[in-house]
């Protein structure tokens, strides 16, 4: 069977390499797309991709991921820190989900450093920049049983 992967991204992703380059670089969240489509297409799997600035956006593309997706990578940038919301939603689906982010939650402000989201992934990446979304698809695939 052929895995399918949902990349998610939340809030202030889409203006990746032009937002704090210092702390994000300056990849594009379209660069980061081709990244993860290479990837896929070197594992020989399926991956598509969303971003929303709107958590109700995001809980729904958690649902809407049961019967469609076998993983989701979920970058959702600042509402890890807030979302009981998209907790519940990773909670009440049976998809594995990985927790991403470019720069280290830990090492930066201390509100950053709980994660709603923590509780109910698999596993974090964190602090790999851009190249944390190809190591996220290897993680996923190892999880589901597929060769990396």
């Amino acid at each position: 069977m052929k895995h399918a992967v949902l990349i998610l991204n939340g809030p202030n992703l889409n203006l990746l390499g032009t937002r704090q380059p210092e702390v994000y670089g300056t990849t594009t969240l379209a660069d980061i797309e081709q990244m993860c489509r290479n990837k896929a297409t070197a594992l020989g799997i399926d991956v598509a991709f969303q971003q929303s600035n709107h958590e109700g956006a995001l809980v729904d593309a958690i649902h809407n991921a049961i019967g469609e997706y076998h993983g989701i990578i979920l970058n959702a940038g600042a509402y890890t820190h807030t979302s009981i919301a998209l907790m519940d939603a990773m909670g009440s689906v049976e998809v594995p989900v990985i927790e991403l982010h470019l720069s280290n939650i830990h090492a930066r402000e201390a509100f950053r450093h709980h994660s709603y989201i923590a509780p109910v992934a698999i596993g974090q990446i964190c602090g790999f920049g851009a190249n944390g979304y190809p190591l996220a698809i290897d993680a996923m695939m190892a999880h589901l049983g597929g060769d990396t």
